[in-house]
């Protein structure tokens, strides 16, 4: 009898420690579910694209943050001819999200990561959270976030579900465009297998 309880409990621990062990290139992402800028809930088997790019940046309206996001929406086109869909994820209470979204006129998906539990999954490194304030288009907000993540890359085989892409060393400026690089060639790698 003791030996049929401990071995039902197995199952329990495996699936509590498995969001501690580290993504590498080639693991199969777990599915997650998160709540994009509109208040809907985003879920991640639930996308259609043969690429997801799923970008990790500090905070909302912030510098670095918005430049990044800003040539991501540049580039719509190019991820777009792709099949590629571009996610945003940030520690920024999704009100906030909706805020910036429209004030920068972005055409992708962000995601609200107000616990880090998303950061958690990828291994990005998150610190404390803060309050700033903010004058968007004449009207001063208090943007909020419980934690603050690194800003890190990450590209997911749509097919597969598995990492091909992992970048913790990303420059704002660029981010946009060494993804586009790295998803052309390996696009023209599975053209090569194919034929």
């Amino acid at each position: 009898m003791k030996k049929l309880a401990i071995l039902s409990l197995i199952p329990l621990v495996s699936l509590a420690t498995f969001a501690l062990v580290p993504i590498e290139k080639g693991d199969r992402v777990p599915d997650f579910t998160a709540t994009d800028e509109n208040g809907n809930q985003w879920k991640l088997s639930e996308q259609r694209a043969s690429y997801l790019v799923i970008y990790f940046y500090p905070a909302a309206f912030t510098g670095g943050c918005t430049q990044q996001a800003c040539s991501y929406r540049d580039h719509e086109s190019d991820f777009s001819r792709l099949n590629a869909n571009v996610i945003g994820i940030s520690g920024d209470e999704y009100e906030n999200l909706n805020k910036f979204k429209e004030y920068h006129n972005l055409n992708f998906t962000l995601l609200s990561d107000p616990e880090g539990k998303i950061a958690e999954i990828f291994s990005v490194t998150t610190g404390e959270g803060r309050t700033f304030e903010k004058e968007v288009n004449g009207n001063m907000l208090q943007l909020s976030r419980n934690i603050t993540t690194s800003r890190w890359t990450f590209v997911v085989d749509g097919n597969k579900g598995k990492l091909i892409y992992k970048d913790e060393d990303v420059s704002a400026a660029t981010d946009p465009e060494s993804v586009l690089k790295f998803i052309t060639k390996h696009n023209e790698r599975k053209s090569c297998v194919i034929r």
